[in-house]
């Protein structure tokens, strides 16, 4: 019943008590949601915090929800407001390292197939994809959030912008420094 629907319209119809309309938002959503909050705090613990916290304040916003912007943009927005208030809290100027991700193994397959599939080939793309996850977090916390947004919530610019509260030229300069600087670290891996 919902699968042909705009996440918009889910929202909107979740606004009007279809709370299944917020189920197939929280499942669209969830994957991508987790995995961009855990890579920002690094912390699965803390990740399934904010999480929860975030579709909560999501049930808590239906009834003023207006369909101003993407559904994503604004589900992004309350992650980065969540974030914020969790780094204030916690004391933190920067966003905790990768070493606890559960989710290597994802990045690995992500990556093109080596030529065979004995051991060393093995070792060697998961050395490659725990450097990349090195060089990812050692970027400025700015330009890691934008990648991270760009690749794991798949948000195009002009959502960075609205759900980070920077301008569209700001996103796009913070994104392209990111890419360049991993670009330049996968050069130097090779």
């Amino acid at each position: 019943m919902h699968e042909g629907m705009s996440d918009e319209a889910l929202m909107l119809a979740y606004r009007e008590g279809d709370a299944g309309a917020f189920e197939a938002l929280y499942w669209r959503w969830r994957s991508r949601l987790y995995r961009h909050l855990l890579h920002q705090c690094g912390s699965a613990a803390q990740a399934d915090e904010l999480f929860q916290d975030v579709w909560l304040k999501v049930v808590n916003a239906r009834k003023g929800y207006e369909a101003a912007a993407k559904f994503s943009t604004w589900l992004f927005r309350i992650a980065h407001n969540r974030l914020i208030d969790h780094y204030r809290a916690q004391g933190r100027a920067h966003i905790a390292s990768y070493d606890d991700d559960p989710d290597d193994a994802g990045i690995v397959a992500a990556l093109p197939e080596a030529a065979n599939r004995q051991p060393e080939a093995l070792h060697e793309r998961k050395a490659l994809a725990q450097a990349l996850l090195r060089h990812i977090e050692a970027l400025p916390a700015a330009q890691r959030e934008t990648f991270l947004l760009s690749e794991e919530g798949e948000l195009t610019l002009e959502e960075i912008a609205a759900a980070t509260g920077v301008g569209r030229e700001t996103a796009k300069s913070r994104l392209r420094y990111a890419v360049n600087k991993l670009r330049l670290a996968l050069k130097e891996l090779k």
